[in-house]
C-alpha cells in the first residue's frame, strides 16, 4: 500500500510546504495538497480543519500541518477527536510522538524550523512505528468512545 499524506498550511507555511512536497517525491509518497497555495494571507483554522477532516475520513494515513509558529494550526487540527497532532521542532519529539502517542499529524512552525530539520523530522515521523503495549491504553484515553 502506498503511503498517502495530507498536507495543509496557511500563508506563513507555504514556502515550507513546497519544500516538504519535494521530500514526498523523493520518498515515493502520494500526497493530498489541501492548500494554501500562495503566500496571500489566509486563516490557519480553515486549513487545519480541512486536514483533520481528511485524516478522519481516511483520505490519508498521516498529515502535515504548517503555519508560522505551528501553534495555531496544530490547535485547529487537534480539535478533531480522530487526530493526534504533535508540534515538532526536532527528531526526538517526532520519534516519541509516533512510538508512544501514535500521532497521525505532525505540525511545523515555518518561522521557527529550518527546512533541513523539518525534512529530518518528517522522515523520522513517517518511519517510526507505534509501540502499542502500555502506550495503547493511554492513546485509547485520548479517543472518545
Amino acid at each position: 500500500m502506498t503511503l498517502k499524506i495530507a498536507i495543509a498550511c496557511d500563508h506563513g507555511g507555504y514556502a515550507l510546504k513546497k519544500v516538504l512536497v519535494e521530500t514526498f517525491k523523493d520518498l515515493d509518497i502520494d500526497w493530498l495538497d489541501l492548500g494554501a497555495n500562495s503566500e496571500e494571507s489566509v486563516d490557519y483554522p480553515d486549513f487545519g480543519y480541512k486536514l483533520s477532516e481528511a485524516i478522519a475520513r481516511g483520505d490519508a494515513q498521516y498529515g502535515v500541518a504548517i503555519c508560522g509558529s505551528g501553534v495555531g494550526i496544530s490547535i485547529a487540527v487537534n480539535r478533531n477527536p480522530a487526530v493526534r497532532c504533535v508540534l515538532c521542532s526536532e527528531e526526538t519529539t517526532a520519534r516519541l510522538s509516533r512510538q508512544h502517542n501514535n500521532a497521525n499529524v505532525i505540525a511545523f512552525g515555518a518561522r521557527l524550523i529550518g527546512p533541513d530539520m523539518a525534512k529530518a523530522c518528517l522522515k523520522t515521523f513517517l518511519s517510526t512505528e507505534f509501540e502499542g503495549g502500555r502506550h495503547q491504553r493511554r492513546v485509547d484515553k485520548l479517543t472518545p468512545c
